[in-house]
């Protein structure tokens, strides 16, 4: 879908979403099973090449208008922008329909439009436990945590779905907003929204990523996307009813279960770099 985001800020909500940690060949299995009807009612995620290789690095990227690029090669001066630094100092970019912004962030640069900006975390990169886990939340006006909203709370999704609609219910619905939702369930662990393992203890291997049970797998992680399409659906609802609202959804990277004899995700493998990546209105 082709869009000019000068036509969308100032006059659309804009709701962003990272689906934390999904890979895209999990989400294309869904897809193709019509699993997911809410986040692809439009058609399939993209195939695209995300900028980081964990949740911190690519945040900070995609805040600063580094959104994933298409997995077939597209030179830098022909890709299309969302959001893009105002004086990149390089000539010939495809920017026409890019907002260009000046401040350190499109989130920011967002804020100076108007909008009122709200980030819900997930993972602990949001949580605001620490100065650095300060850091994303802090480019936002409002920025909430809570560790149900976070990856070891199987209901995670409706936890910040429910938060997001009362959050949105307190303004005035001519005050345009710029919602981000980190979502957390299909970080590790993720085994439990397997049926099998409803009943299991949280088991985990030293060889696998830290915060990844050994009983995580791709069909875990399915189980779980599925769970969070179903969970958003009161959100997509809410929003559409409260204004035109343009929708970004993407994982911020992949994670290995195994291949190559990799385990979980902050390392560089195709699995990590490959991600869905979309953008639709409600």
């Amino acid at each position: 879908m082709n869009i000019n985001m000068n036509e969308v800020v100032g006059k659309d909500d804009i709701l962003f979403i990272t689906l934390d940690t999904l890979r895209y060949d999990v989400a294309n299995r869904a897809y193709e099973k019509g699993s997911l009807p809410n986040l692809c009612k439009d058609g399939p995620f993209e195939k695209r090449h995300t900028p980081g290789n964990f949740t911190y690095s690519t945040h900070y990227s995609f805040f600063g208008g580094f959104l994933p690029t298409p997995s077939d090669y597209v030179p830098l001066n022909k890709r299309e922008h969302l959001f893009f630094m105002k004086n990149q100092m390089i000539r010939g970019f495809n920017l026409k329909n890019t907002y260009l912004f000046e401040e350190g962030s499109f989130v920011q640069a967002l804020e100076k439009e108007g909008y009122t900006t709200i980030c819900i975390g997930g993972v602990i990169f949001f949580s605001k436990i620490n100065a650095l886990c300060s850091n994303l939340p802090n480019l936002f006006q409002k920025s909430y945590w809570n560790p149900k909203f976070g990856v070891n709370n199987k209901n995670s999704t409706e936890h910040q779905v429910d938060f997001a609609i009362k959050t949105l219910e307190k303004l005035d619905k001519n005050e345009r907003v710029f919602l981000f939702i980190n979502v957390s369930a299909m970080h590790g662990p993720n085994y439990f929204y397997l049926d099998k393992y409803k009943d299991s203890e949280n088991k985990y291997d030293e060889k696998k990523n830290i915060l990844a049970s050994e009983l995580d797998c791709i069909e875990s992680q399915e189980e779980a996307l599925c769970y969070v399409d179903k969970a958003l659906k009161p959100l997509f609802d809410y929003m559409k009813k409260r204004n035109k609202t343009f929708c970004i959804a993407t994982s911020d990277h992949g994670t290995c279960y195994g291949e190559d004899g990799y385990e979980g995700h902050n390392l560089s493998h195709e699995i990590v770099w490959t991600v869905p990546y979309k953008h639709f209105y409600l």
